[in-house]
């Protein structure tokens, strides 16, 4: 089926460029979401009950677009954004993973498991960074995979001795919500957080008794012991844990872009300030786009890459 443009996530970035398209009455749109929901990360990232905040690593914006929230529960997002949904009649195809684009005379072939799925004449990717967590320089053993996670399970651990290890606000909303429940150790190489919102650093604060805080610790390895995980650290000491969680952060879907061809600077994709690759017609915004973004950011840069392909492109397409 051919479309004017094809959106590549169903996250906050690319939901709020379907609600830009749809509310200029550009229509032949469609979003694929490899998921079985909008906003997977959020959903599958954020504890019930969570801030999203819209001040995010100190980074604070105002809405240049039609989307826009404040600091709410991640319930309260959620809802927002399904509202977006409905009101605009976005059209999401779910549980469809976009794994190839090629080009095709003058259209964009988007592919998944090789079969095409659209022709378009704009791409938007809008995948995020969360697609695959940042894992440890050193290996995880086979026997102990089932005691590591990269992500909350969907049943907490209670009364455990629980390793936290990355130094962003992951780590420290992990923390928080497990110090309750368990032992928490929160290990971070460098000597101070630096890299954590205010509000997260004031919930540290209040658990600074619950929670252990291993600062200019190094993670050399880990090896399986008994029924546990034996963190070995880089100054030779050792210590046992029933479950590590890491919050290393993503890393953007690297080897899916360079496949179709996007450019790299500085481990960062080349795109000019509407976020336009070096391929025509092909646009990166939000996460995947910016080492530091942000819900708000990820609306602006919808609403200007939108903008934009409106601006340059509605008029050669519809010729």
């Amino acid at each position: 089926m051919k479309f004017f443009a094809t959106i590549v996530g169903a996250g906050p970035a690319g939901l709020a460029a379907a609600v830009e398209f749809k509310a200029r009455e550009i229509n032949d749109i469609v979003v694929f979401e490899k998921g079985k929901d909008i906003c997977s990360t959020i959903r599958r990232l954020y504890p019930d009950g969570k801030r999203v905040d819209k001040v995010y690593k100190g980074l604070e914006l105002k809405s240049e677009g039609l989307c826009n929230f404040e600091t709410e529960s991640k319930e309260a997002f959620l809802k927002r954004m399904r509202h977006y949904v409905k009101k605009y009649q976005i059209p999401v195809q779910f549980n469809t993973r976009v794994e190839n684009i090629e080009k095709l005379n003058d259209l964009f072939v988007v592919k998944s498991e090789n079969l095409i799925i659209s022709e378009s004449f704009i791409v938007i990717i809008a995948t995020g960074v969360f697609e695959r967590p940042n894992m440890p320089s050193y290996p995880i053993p086979e026997t102990v995979k089932d005691k590591v996670f990269f992500r909350l399970p969907n049943e907490l651990p209670k009364n455990e001795k629980i390793l936290v290890v990355g130094g962003g606000n992951s780590a420290a909303e992990i923390a928080c919500l497990l110090s309750g429940v368990c032992h928490v150790s929160l290990s971070y190489r460098r000597e101070k957080l630096f890299r954590i919102n205010e509000e997260n650093l004031k919930e540290l604060e209040k658990r600074k008794d619950k929670i252990r805080f291993l600062l200019g610790t190094d993670i050399e390895r880990l090896e399986p012991y008994k029924d546990q995980i034996k963190v070995i650290f880089k100054d030779g000491s050792s210590e046992n844990f029933s479950k590590i969680f890491y919050c290393l952060g993503g890393s953007t879907p690297k080897d899916f872009l360079k496949r179709i061809g996007v450019e790299f600077i500085n481990n960062r994709p080349k795109i000019d300030e509407f976020g336009e690759s070096n391929i025509e017609r092909i646009f990166l915004i939000g996460d995947i786009a910016v080492q530091k973004g942000s819900i708000m950011y990820a609306f602006n840069s919808a609403h200007k890459a939108v903008t934009r392909i409106i601006e340059k492109y509605i008029k050669i397409f519809r010729r």
